[in-house]
């Protein structure tokens, strides 16, 4: 059985990486391995941010997808934990009753719910805050360039 709580806390946590993938979809889910592959970029981007400053131009593209992964990965665990219960049973465990135990919504879902919400859209505001602050610094570097 999939255990509604259980998805959101991995979609949150490990979700990035695959986790609440290979969990309800099994080992054979291709989505699940691509997941970590933005993960990747996105750490490198922000290695090298880290050892060539936030000028390189390469860091600052490379760092999108980690942002946006992790946000997509929050909305995963808030659909699941918002998922009513027969739907969730219905979806995830269609041979056991609609109205199973481990469709249910208790206090640790709505925590993941919660924290999911605060974690992803703080992901995906900075990531476009950052994105789009260095993309117009640059441009103005740029045309400064053109203009001298």
């Amino acid at each position: 059985m999939k255990n509604k709580t259980i998805a959101a806390w991995l979609a949150f946590l490990g979700g990035p990486i695959g986790l609440h993938r290979f969990y309800l979809f099994g080992w054979d889910d291709t989505l699940g391995w691509l997941l970590p592959i933005p993960t990747a970029l996105g750490m490198y981007g922000v290695s090298r941010a880290q050892d060539f400053g936030v000028d390189d131009v390469t860091s600052w593209w490379l760092v999108l997808p980690l942002g946006f992964n992790v946000a997509a990965c929050a909305l995963n665990a808030i659909v699941y934990a918002l998922m009513d219960c027969q739907k969730w049973n219905q979806r995830f465990n269609p041979d056991e009753d609609a109205l199973c135990a481990a469709g249910n919504t208790n206090w640790l879902t709505i925590g993941a719910m919660v924290l999911s919400l605060l974690v992803g859209s703080t992901a995906l505001l900075s990531s476009l805050a950052y994105g789009f602050q260095r993309y117009f610094e640059y441009q103005l570097e740029e045309a400064q360039k053109i203009s001298q």
